[in-house]
């Protein structure tokens, strides 16, 4: 299991979770950003620094987001497989189907 980021992060994309993750496993697409599952160690440094409250441990998903939102995490990666690190590959320009799927959010 390793963490997710939801719904929140969706068209706002902070990056503070990005500085401090300690193993680069945070990868940016078009809208969202995306922890890898299989890079991440379960540190959960990206979690506090989250100003919107999008990061959770994937058991703990607030029931709202569903179970689709942790597979939409791991389908980011179907193929992108395993770079070893975000920085590496920089911004992609995709996203999960969940997230491509959803409106835009307005900005204020």
């Amino acid at each position: 299991m390793a963490y997710v980021i939801g719904l929140p992060c969706v068209d706002i994309k902070d990056r503070s979770c990005v500085d401090e993750c300690p193993v680069d496993c945070i990868y940016e697409g078009r809208r969202a950003l995306y922890i890898h599952p299989e890079e991440c160690v379960d540190c959960g440094a990206c979690e506090p620094v989250c100003p919107v409250d999008a990061i959770y441990f994937a058991d703990d998903l607030p029931e709202e987001w569903g179970d689709d939102h942790a597979a939409s995490n791991a389908d980011f990666f179907t193929a992108l497989g395993s770079p070893g690190g975000g920085s590496a590959v920089g911004p992609q320009d995709h996203d999960s189907p969940l997230v491509s799927a959803l409106p835009k959010k307005v900005s204020a």
